[in-house]
């Protein structure tokens, strides 16, 4: 029975830990530390660690995992492997070099397209046509290892951020499990990444979630869809934030200013971009709960006219 640490933190990692340990058994878990959520601030363990300890494994979550007492508590484990999925922390060539077989990343997009902390959010925003899963070998530069295999998955329109992130979990899930055994036996396949086709997609920033309309309407469609539900996006409106969760793209084009909103429609409103208007159906007004756009709209009648996106 090999040896096998599981590093991981957000809910994305849960089904992975959870296979892993049935069909292999894990024997460390590590993940971030517990962190204030919520208006109330409450000091809360994250996804994986919670799943952990469901499963009764020990739980480290330091502070930095290349630290000299990190690196020491790794290496009591005897690792043969270590199983990546989400950590949220680099790991250091000293913690790359303590299991026998390598540290292995189950990695949200297909490398190396898109290596960072976001590749989910981006290949929606960036209008990717597919994305899909790589397993790969760590290596001390960002998601730049070797890749030992891949699994694809077409994004339709109909994809949010929500549904993409659980439905490549479940693919990182399999993908893992059926590839482990070879990784253990060391027969697996392994190939070097172009760096020439690299691309980078940094973590989601607050300047990334405002939501402008000057541009065609199927950007500013995948770029509301690329952040539902997590982290949202957000337009202003008469100085006032706007969340918007769900919109349609449509065949109609107005002559407005884009960001206008043109008039209500049976699940929203349309408004103005470059080319295309877009129907927005979702949002959630500043102080309100999200809500159908055409309630909204219904409710506002006033604001047809008023232009989407302008600070006051």
């Amino acid at each position: 029975m090999a040896n096998i640490i599981f590093m991981g933190t957000p809910d994305f990692s849960v089904p992975i830990l959870r296979a892993l340990h049935e069909t292999f058994e894990v024997d460390l878990v590590v993940s971030q530390p517990d962190k204030k959520v919520g208006r109330k601030q409450i000091l809360t363990p994250p996804a994986v660690a919670k799943e952990a300890a469901t499963l009764g494994i020990e739980v480290f979550q330091p502070e930095a995992i290349g630290s000299t007492s990190s690196i020491e508590k790794i290496k009591s484990y005897d690792p043969d492997i270590i199983v990546t999925a989400a950590y949220g922390q680099l790991l250091s060539e000293d913690v790359l070099n303590i299991p026998k077989l390598g540290c292995v990343n189950v990695h949200a997009s297909l490398l190396p397209r898109h290596r960072g902390g976001a590749p989910i959010h981006r290949s929606i925003i960036e209008g990717d046509e597919k994305t899909g899963v790589t397993l790969m070998y760590m290596a001390k530069e960002l998601d730049a290892g070797d890749i030992i295999a891949q699994q694809e998955t077409v994004i339709g329109d109909s994809d949010t951020v929500g549904t993409l992130h659980d439905r490549l979990s479940e693919i990182g899930t399999e993908l893992l499990i059926n590839e482990l055994p070879n990784i253990l036996n060391e027969t697996n396949s392994r190939t070097p990444q172009d760096d020439a086709l690299k691309t980078f997609s940094p973590n989601i920033e607050k300047e990334d979630e405002f939501v402008t309309f000057d541009r065609p309407s199927r950007e500013v469609f995948n770029h509301i869809r690329g952040l539902n539900p997590f982290p949202g996006s957000y337009t202003l409106l008469n100085g006032k934030r706007l969340k918007l969760y769900l919109s349609k793209l449509t065949e109609k084009q107005s002559t407005e200013k884009p960001g206008t909103i043109i008039k209500e429609t049976k699940d929203g409103f349309l408004v103005a971009t470059i080319d295309f208007d877009l129907e927005i159906t979702e949002v959630q007004p500043a102080g309100g709960k999200r809500i159908n756009a055409s309630q909204y709209i219904r409710n506002n009648s006033d604001l047809i006219g008023d232009v989407l996106g302008e600070d006051v």
